[in-house]
């Protein structure tokens, strides 16, 4: 094991020397050994915590954190905030309040002019980096935070709660099963009809045992209890479900790493 990293440095520089020796190097080549390099990196956390690894990871930290700073800088700040700002700032009017001595008092006005307001918090957050002026950006994390916690309100209560409640609003029997399941064909197309059949009751059941298991006003004895341990069971599927998924989608994530390495950067594959 303590040759494998000397081992592995000299394959590497080896293949570097024999492509530019080659004539075979271009940008996309490079960017190919770059990207093999870094995944291998990555994966070498498999072995043990080392510093290729941990090089990696501030790498892909970085790099993350210096992409997601200029997506928002061109694609929220600057068309959102910052051009419309500059451009109603072109087109000020003065609005007439009143007049005092035949002289007209007023207050500037143009178009945008509200987004002055988030701009000003925007530069309040700044004020962190004083430890005098601190507190002024307090203001901005609480307008930020109320701001998003309302939006998310909404969305939780649009998303998930009405969604919800409207995808169980469904029949006892779903529309077409029984008539599927008597229609006769193979075993599968009958087996397949019969599932139909039960889908919706199995649905309903299953939402309503969920919820009697969230149910704490009464002791689950008798039935009541019958019915909650039942719900447990549906939320244990579910959950093992979700975790599933979330495996797979990791997975895919492996494949697609290790069919770069084995397509784009050895060639092994096609």
């Amino acid at each position: 094991m303590k040759l494998f990293k000397p081992i592995l440095i000299l394959v590497v520089l080896a293949a570097l020397v024999s492509a530019v020796a080659s004539g075979h190097l271009s940008s996309r080549i490079l960017g190919i050994w770059v990207a093999a390099l870094l995944t291998i990196s990555i994966f070498s956390f498999l072995y043990k915590d080392n510093r290729v690894y941990k090089l990696a990871e501030h790498l892909f930290i970085g790099i993350s954190a210096g992409y997601s700073v200029s997506l928002e800088y061109w694609n929220v700040f600057r068309p959102n905030l910052w051009n419309p700002l500059v451009q109603g700032l072109h087109q000020v009017k003065m609005s007439h309040l009143f007049s005092i001595g035949g002289l007209s008092i007023g207050l500037p006005h143009f178009p945008g002019m509200l987004l002055i307001v988030p701009f000003a918090l925007g530069i309040m957050l700044f004020a962190r980096f004083s430890a005098r002026l601190t507190w002024l950006s307090r203001w901005s994390i609480a307008a930020m935070v109320g701001s998003y916690a309302g939006l998310a309100m909404i969305g939780a209560l649009q998303g998930d709660l009405v969604a919800q409640v409207k995808a169980n609003m469904i029949p006892l029997v779903a529309p077409g099963s029984v008539a599927a399941l008597g229609a006769g064909g193979g075993a599968d197309a009958r087996f397949f009809a019969f599932l139909g059949v039960l889908s919706n009751p199995l649905i309903i059941f299953g939402l309503i045992s969920t919820l009697v298991y969230f149910f704490f006003s009464r002791e689950h004895k008798g039935g009541l209890g019958v019915v909650s341990r039942v719900g447990v069971w549906f939320l244990m599927i579910s959950f093992g479900a979700s975790f599933g998924y979330t495996v797979m989608s990791r997975v895919s994530l492996l494949i697609g790493r290790l069919h770069f390495l084995l397509s784009d950067w050895l060639r092994v594959i096609r």
